[in-house]
């Protein structure tokens, strides 16, 4: 088993990290950078979002496992003191383990500029936005024109992403199993000149939704963690990936739903 961990970079995600090197070494694990078989995020999602796009090259070929060193995340289902177990499951024959994987969709996003085609993949969301004034942008679905949208900005979430900022901006909640893209609006201003939906919209796979800016106005993209400033973007295609998908390595089960419970109720019923 060729493994590599990406931590958080805090006191105990750095114990963890050296605790987790020791035991892999004694159960004959081999640290692998290049291409490692499963990839161990030790920190929160961001630090899972950090692992995905530091190896999403290679995202067909490798697993993901999480320790959370702060609170329940989503991407993560390992506490510090588990460690130990993890480490002994991971060095488990497959055929000895209760290992599933779970595959989460992801979405694919392409710029067009004058200078052809730029694509990336989201794991939680892409999120265009305005910078210096409130942001206009044509949206298209599935080639035909939907609506001329203002407003601070649009989201666009995977169904794993759809907790993430999503949430944040009234975006409904999808489970991973479904694969699908979701379009939720930021602060969208509605008059008789620019009318939006007002509701987040689900796409499912093979469809997709192009965004046109109003051209060289400045606006802000992310991919997940990763922002930049632009005005030399003509569209943006988002869709779900047509064959790259995140594969989690599931030692447990997870439920996603108990996962929403935990981190948005948190209250036991009896």
């Amino acid at each position: 088993m060729k493994y590599f961990v990406v931590d958080r970079g805090d006191e105990l995600s750095l114990r963890l990290t050296e605790q987790f090197h020791r035991l892999a070494h004694s159960y004959g694990m081999e640290q692998n950078e290049e291409k490692p078989d499963i990839v161990l995020s030790i920190g929160g999602d961001g630090t899972m979002l950090h692992a995905f796009h530091r190896f999403q090259h290679l995202v067909d070929e490798l697993w993901f496992v999480g320790i959370h060193t702060g609170r329940l995340g989503f991407y993560a289902d390992w506490t510090p003191d588990e460690i130990g177990q993890l480490a002994k499951l991971m060095n488990t024959p497959l055929e000895e383990s209760n290992l599933r994987i779970a595959e989460y969709p992801l979405a694919e996003i392409q710029f067009t500029t004058a200078d052809g085609i730029e694509t990336y993949l989201a794991l939680n969301e892409f999120t265009l936005r305005g910078i210096e004034e409130t942001m206009v942008a044509q949206l298209n679905i599935n080639d035909d024109m939907f609506e001329m949208f203002r407003g601070d900005g649009i989201c666009i979430s995977t169904p794993s992403g759809s907790t993430a900022y999503n949430k944040a901006v009234n975006g409904g909640l999808i489970h991973p199993s479904l694969e699908a893209i979701q379009i939720a609006e930021i602060a969208s201003i509605n008059n008789r000149v620019y009318r939006t939906l007002g509701s987040s919209m689900i796409l499912p796979k093979h469809h997709h939704c192009d965004i046109y800016p109003r051209t060289k106005k400045n606006v802000q993209l992310s991919i997940d963690h990763l922002y930049s400033q632009r005005n030399d973007v003509l569209s943006i295609r988002c869709k779900v990936s047509p064959d790259k998908k995140i594969k989690f390595a599931r030692f447990r089960p997870f439920p996603f739903w108990s996962r929403v419970q935990k981190a948005f109720i948190g209250t036991e019923f009896h």
